[in-house]
């Protein structure tokens, strides 16, 4: 039978997350706290006045000045476009670039996984640079291969998943400048838990963009709601390829109750990074752990070639991490969420459970 789909999909697996459901859902980069429960008298209040039999609602343009008011730096609504999750607005950008079959995206690695999947999914190759051992990177190299004439993207993900650090802001600044022919993506999905974010240098830099998500600061991983920061015309040029109605009312009407609360999500994060600064001090003890430091929600450690025999260990005690230890610069490493107390302690004394069982 002749292929009815695209011939390069042929070779090509379905996107899955392969993690267990278990108790302590540490591997995804949650938040503990359900946002519903958080906010739910206010969003049943806002739910008796939209309309979801009708495809248009003035919660749209509600969302629209309130996500630019909280965004600041002088942002207006015509600079920012949302879908479903981060994740969405990478398929589009990655889409809206796609020139023909040469063309590639740059990405350090390693990075966010599906960096790697979007791009196939769309036909856009996609090329590395590695990072150093101490997760810096050859900010020159990195010039010089986002110059190449088929690359369309220059990928950055800042703060870095999944080794968690932040790169230096002049580093970045060096890049965007220097690549002014092409689009320079900075993914700023972590930006709450670093502070650190590029929106105030938009004016600046016609040729950049940014996504970030509601999905970790604001613990809406389920509500799918991400969106995109450029100049006016490049959102205007990376609406083309979304469809009319990408997004649901009822989406937007919860995403719109969560910025009407702010500082309810401000606190958690405040509290998330305690968690974090505390359990990587904690981590460090460890003998034999080597944890590394984070500007996001999570750490990412390992413990040498018994890495993968704990990982199962916590497992067996319903403690879910992510293995991200796929990449050479993080042979043997695992990631942890960290965001709420009670997980911390049962992950902290499950892990120094099994290196004292090691050591007898």
């Amino acid at each position: 039978m002749k292929e009815l789909f695209r011939t390069d999909l042929i070779d090509k697996e379905p996107s899955v997350v392969n993690v267990p459901l278990l108790q302590r859902m540490m591997c995804l980069n949650e938040s503990c706290l359900d946002p519903y429960q958080a906010i739910k008298d206010d969003f049943l209040k806002r739910m008796e006045s939209v309309r979801l039999n009708r495809y248009m609602s003035p919660v749209t343009q509600e969302l629209n000045v309130r996500l630019a008011e909280y965004i600041g730096c002088g942002i207006a609504p015509e600079n920012v476009v949302w879908g479903n999750g981060a994740d969405d607005m990478l398929y589009h950008i990655f889409l809206s670039v796609r020139e023909n079959d040469a063309a590639f995206a740059l990405s350090l690695a390693p990075s966010y996984f599906d960096y790697k999947t979007f791009c196939e999914m769309v036909g856009l190759k996609i090329r590395f640079l590695e990072l150093n051992e101490d997760f810096s990177f050859d900010t020159d190299e990195y010039i010089r291969l986002a110059s190449h004439p088929d690359c369309r993207l220059a990928i950055l993900c800042n703060p870095n998943n999944p080794t968690g650090n932040l790169f230096p802001e002049d580093q970045l600044r060096k890049i965007v400048e220097s690549l002014r022919d092409k689009l320079v993506l900075i993914d700023e999905t972590y930006y709450e838990f670093s502070d650190s974010t590029f929106a105030g240098e938009l004016d600046r830099h016609p040729n950049l963009i940014l996504t970030r998500s509601f999905s970790k600061a604001f613990s809406g991983a389920g509500l799918r709601f991400g969106y995109a920061i450029s100049q006016e015309q490049n959102i205007f040029s990376l609406k083309k390829v979304l469809t009319t109605f990408h997004s649901s009312i009822l989406n937007q009407a919860f995403a719109l109750t969560i910025l009407e609360n702010v500082p309810l999500f401000c606190a958690q994060v405040l509290g998330i990074t305690r968690l974090r600064d505390e359990m990587y001090l904690r981590l460090q003890e460890i003998k034999g752990l080597t944890v590394y430091p984070s500007s996001t929600n999570f750490l990412t450690f390992n413990l040498g070639d018994k890495s993968p025999e704990l990982f199962n260990y916590l497992k067996d005690r319903d403690i879910a991490l992510r293995d991200v230890g796929a990449h050479r610069r993080l042979k043997n490493g695992l990631r942890a969420t960290l965001s709420c107390e009670d997980d911390n302690e049962a992950f902290l004394s499950a892990v120094r459970s099994f290196v004292e069982e090691k050591r007898s």
